[in-house]
């Protein structure tokens, strides 16, 4: 099962109390305060993993709590500190607090868990309180008082994973897209001839040979409204928000160019609608199926399409794998592109 959100609640270890206590030994009439401070309370990390691909098993239970320090005792024994919390997420787990009154998407976020073993303190746990020993001075040498333990910290967060990939795939439902992700990796989603096969988010790894991977997103169809929440898509599309490159795949099983490119339109709006992050991204536009499309004609239909849209347009085929490899390059050099300016990119000076 796949889960893409989850809301938690965690709380760190209260700290343990100081303790107030007098030396008491034979011949040591006033052997003087001793009391030991208390250990502080475990705090509570996330960690980001990439041996984890949901949110399911952190969103089975809702409260987490970790440990509370031990008080302190006498002959100057400090209490122990408290077991600190680690709990992994998917690595593009966007963490958010949740204020009270608000919706959980719009609290402030943490921070966002891009990088693997990156860990993000939610939570500190409480500082132990001082004994009497602490107390002591040259003047004040029998100090009758100590500390309780600060309080734990308690957060809710709202959890929003989304997918890191190179490539997402979009399109109209039943535009082929299940069907290249099974064909370029070992993923092995659901396909079928009905729409809204895909229910799920689908991630693949494309091997291209000479050590270069591509990772493949296939997210559920979109249709139109999708930003306003029509269809399934919407709930999904955060999931293409940090991939860097999309292949928009047109469906060729009915030889219509003007529906082709009604098609096209349906889903750029879409995107552009929901993020103009989204319509900014590098593009690589296919046609599918076009094993259903007598072979003499496929040429002047790409032509055709390609005028009227203004970009170049792929043939593919997922069934006799015409167009594969092309496909495939194009793709990568794309997200060569991308992460090329990725890595130049300056936060001092580029806005």
């Amino acid at each position: 099962m796949f889960l893409d959100e989850a809301i938690i609640e965690v709380r760190s270890g209260c700290g343990g109390n100081g303790c107030m206590s007098f030396r008491r030994e034979k011949f040591r009439p006033r052997g003087g305060p001793d009391g030991g401070n208390g250990g502080d309370g475990g705090s509570v990390y996330l960690r980001a993993s990439n041996d984890i691909t949901t949110l399911l098993d952190i969103g089975r239970r809702r409260h987490y709590v970790a440990k509370n320090g031990r008080q302190g005792e006498g002959a100057n024994r400090y209490g122990r500190r408290g077991a600190d919390l680690l709990l992994d997420v998917p690595v593009g787990t966007v963490v958010r607090e949740i204020v009270e009154g608000s919706e959980p998407r719009d609290g402030p976020v943490l921070a966002d868990l891009t990088d693997p073993l990156k860990r993000l303190r939610v939570a500190t746990g409480g500082k132990g309180g001082r004994g009497n020993k602490s107390f002591a001075t040259a003047t004040r040498q029998a100090p009758r008082e100590a500390e309780e333990g600060r309080p734990g910290q308690q957060k809710r967060l709202y959890l929003e994973l989304k997918l890191l990939a190179d490539i997402g795939l979009v399109g109209l439902p039943n535009a082929g897209k299940s069907t290249l992700l099974a064909r370029v990796s070992a993923a092995t989603p659901k396909i079928a001839s009905y729409p809204f096969t895909t229910l799920q988010p689908n991630l693949g790894i494309a091997d291209l040979g000479d050590y270069r991977r591509l990772v493949v997103a296939d997210i559920p169809g979109l249709i139109e409204g999708a930003h306003q929440g029509q269809g399934l898509g919407i709930e999904f599309l955060r999931h293409i928000e940090r991939t860097r490159v999309l292949v928009h795949l047109i469906s060729g099983e009915e030889r219509d160019i003007d529906r082709w490119v009604g098609d096209y339109r349906t889903i750029e709006t879409e995107l552009a609608k929901y993020s103009g992050e989204l319509a900014a991204k590098e593009r690589v536009v296919v046609l599918s199926k076009i094993d259903v499309v007598p072979r003499q004609e496929v040429a002047g239909l790409v032509a055709a399409l390609s005028g009227r849209l203004g970009t170049e347009v792929l043939p593919f085929s997922a069934v006799v794998g015409t167009g594969l490899a092309t496909l495939l390059e194009r793709a990568a050099r794309s997200v060569c592109a991308a992460r090329e300016l990725e890595s130049t990119f300056d936060p001092e000076t580029d806005v």
